[in-house]
């Protein structure tokens, strides 16, 4: 990727600004804006707090910043896995949800997707959180990075992302379209996941192409009304989180998108995620809500358009003149 640029707007040049509801926005804004260290952000989280008209809130203390690195904006869906599942291994549940391991280093190394599924070196060290039937339905949980188990006596279990295994994540969606099985407007999760259970053997094959693992750790505190916790561990919002590369913008900070495509959107987010598979100033994830509905809106989406940042005032100016 190409050197990042810092293009400053106004507030008149986003599309759709002034129809969209800024109210929503600042609520999930205020939700996280605590956790910023930055003194800027500290002071404006707290003027927050006496509940300023939104839209003047925003237009008075942040300015729009469009950052780009060279690469097209992709807009793709995200959303929280809803699956049956038990706390014991037995009949159809036989596909761990495995804890975080106690020997895995941050940014390390470790064990691959195939060699956990196949040499099985955390099997007996107690780190099975629960068990599902369908070890697609345990990689696109990875993907997603959390969800909610039906558990068989009717209870709910929510787990959360807890660590991944330091290999480089990789699309078994593009695997597929490199192999000429696929076009790529072709390619989604559902399609993805019919053509891993119709070729099993390939199928199993495909998904250890992805390298990329992801251990969890249960979070069922999290109340039921609430969506899952994001990157900065609060919950994040359906249509309202963003997940983002936070080596281009700051977790916690309002981003504007325009997103093109069969169902446009022009609407005020907030960067409260990230993932794997989110690289680059021009790329994020949008969350869709829990569930298999939410699911299906989440897979039709891979569209372009743009994203601008929202920065306090001085630190938008600044970071502008910086990189002039």
């Amino acid at each position: 990727m190409a050197e990042p640029t810092y293009t400053q707007l106004t507030f008149d040049e986003l599309r759709g600004w002034q129809d969209d509801d800024h109210r929503a926005a600042f609520d999930v804004f205020t939700n996280t804006c605590r956790d910023l260290d930055d003194r800027q952000w500290a002071v404006l989280c707290e003027f927050a707090k006496t509940n300023p008209e939104p839209r003047g809130f925003f237009e008075k203390f942040f300015r729009p910043v469009l950052i780009e690195d060279g690469e097209p904006m992709l807009f793709t869906g995200y959303f929280e896995p809803q699956l049956p599942g038990s706390r014991e291994r037995g009949d159809a549940y036989q596909y761990p949800i495995y804890g975080v391991p106690d020997d895995l280093v941050r940014g390390e190394p470790y064990f691959t997707r195939r060699e956990i599924d196949e040499d099985r070196p955390l099997v007996g060290r107690g780190l099975e959180l629960a068990w599902l039937t369908d070890p697609v339905d345990l990689f696109f949980l990875q993907v997603q990075g959390s969800g909610r188990i039906s558990l068989p006596d009717g209870s709910m279990m929510r787990v959360g992302y807890g660590g991944k295994n330091g290999r480089n994540y990789s699309s078994v969606g593009m695997a597929l379209v490199d192999r000429g099985v696929f076009e790529p407007h072709q390619v989604s999760a559902a399609v993805i996941r019919n053509w891993v259970r119709k070729n099993r053997k390939q199928g199993r094959e495909l998904l250890w192409e992805n390298e990329s693992y992801v251990f969890f750790r249960e979070v069922s505190e999290v109340p039921a009304d609430r969506g899952p916790l994001g990157a900065m561990n609060r919950s994040i919002t359906q249509g309202r989180t963003v997940a983002v590369d936070p080596e281009y913008v700051t977790l916690g900070a309002p981003v504007w998108i325009e997103k093109d495509g069969a169902t446009p959107m022009n609407r005020l987010m907030v960067a409260q995620d990230t993932g794997s598979a989110i690289k680059g100033a021009q790329r994020a994830d949008i969350f869709f809500g829990t569930g298999a509905e939410a699911g299906l809106e989440a897979g039709k989406i891979k569209d372009g358009g743009r994203m601008v940042v929202l920065m306090p005032a001085t630190m938008a100016h600044r970071v502008v003149i910086a990189n002039r």
